[in-house]
């Protein structure tokens, strides 16, 4: 059968072509897409040709956040069938590996993850009209829940990690630096995990906007109020317990750490190269730093509360173009001070 896929060539190259599925073999099926959201991943790949030292080296198929149909099933499939609709996980271990077997496969030292330049041959992505998967990385999707809705699990899922590395949130008062797609799914997991008040800061209005729709409590435009957050949380050594910094700015710290509170932890997600850190204030301060790198477990958790409307991610879905305007949804995706999540819809 033949497939259309969204391949990246170059730099800004973004081409569809067409390319032949074959039959599912045993443990697989092929997922005939509905919906996938453009990731800053994907635009690094389309306005850059990379990120880092992680460049293009071949034509490749972007894209890791879809939901979709069961189109057909392989060989001793017996958790989906035919016309089931599922989330797909974009994440597949080896499962053999020190770190997968020590309960880490998002460490797998042979990973496979949907669109990633990462590993040569290049791991090919997810967006295309159909996609052999392993059952494995099915998901059920409620009836109730758009394939829009479901194809923001895979964020989701990062947020719910990184908000489990925090430690207990009941309660707990919670700073989120950068509002921008996994900024706003922080906000939504932090309150779903019982945080009492959740503060946001960005640059950018329409963001904001977003955050304050996701659960934040409060805003802070830092572009026009930057001096808002150390004057008014700053006392008695800092008001927050958490701090999750999703913006990858370099002197993003300097903000941070005076509102932090003795022992208080601080959840990174936004990478952004070099970052100045004030040493003094994360010793003095006891800080906890945490890195918190993709999900495991968590996908399966962000579908569940998908499915049960204990999350609702719609407010964040800012924009859907049909996988003919593909070009045109990565250029939209790109315009960061207006888009949230842009996604593809697929025929």
């Amino acid at each position: 059968m033949d497939s259309l896929a969204c391949v990246i060539h170059a730099k800004g190259d973004l081409r569809l072509e067409t390319q032949s599925v074959g039959e599912p073999g045993a443990g697989q099926v092929r997922v005939r897409i509905g919906a996938g959201g453009i990731c800053g991943s994907d635009l690094h790949y389309f306005n850059a040709g990379g990120f880092g030292t992680v460049r293009l080296r071949e034509p490749m198929v972007l894209g890791h956040e879809v939901a979709g149909t069961i189109d057909a099933v392989g060989p001793d499939v017996n958790s989906v069938r035919v016309g089931d609709r599922v989330a797909l996980n974009p994440a597949r271990a080896c499962g053999v590996c020190r770190f997968c077997r020590a309960g880490a496969p998002r460490h797998c030292v042979d990973m496979k993850f949907y669109g990633s330049a990462m590993p040569w041959p290049h791991s090919q992505g997810a967006f295309r009209t159909l996609l052999l998967a392993e059952a494995r990385q099915c998901e059920p999707l409620a009836a109730s829940v758009s394939f829009a809705e479901g194809a923001c699990a895979e964020p989701l899922a990062v947020a719910l990690h990184a908000v489990a590395q925090a430690g207990e949130l009941h309660g707990s008062r919670v700073l989120v630096t950068g509002a921008g797609p996994i900024g706003l799914m922080v906000i939504a997991a932090a309150r779903w995990a019982g945080a009492a008040e959740i503060v946001a800061v960005d640059l950018h209005a329409p963001a904001l906007e977003k955050a304050l729709a996701m659960g934040a409590a409060r805003v802070i435009n830092a572009a026009t109020e930057a001096e808002a957050l150390g004057r008014d949380y700053a006392a008695d050594k800092g008001l927050f317990d958490v701090a999750f910094e999703c913006s990858g700015a370099p002197g993003i710290f300097r903000d941070i750490a005076p509102v932090l509170r003795p022992r208080g932890v601080l959840v990174q997600l936004g990478m952004g190269g070099e970052l100045a850190v004030p040493a003094n204030l994360l010793v003095g301060k006891e800080i906890r730093w945490q890195g918190a790198f993709r999900f495991d477990s968590e996908y399966a958790l962000a579908v569940r509360l998908l499915n049960e409307g204990a999350i609702d991610v719609r407010p964040m879905i800012t924009a859907s173009f049909p996988l003919a305007r593909s070009a045109e949804a990565f250029t939209a995706a790109s315009q960061r001070s207006v888009q949230s999540k842009v996604q593809i819809v697929f025929p």
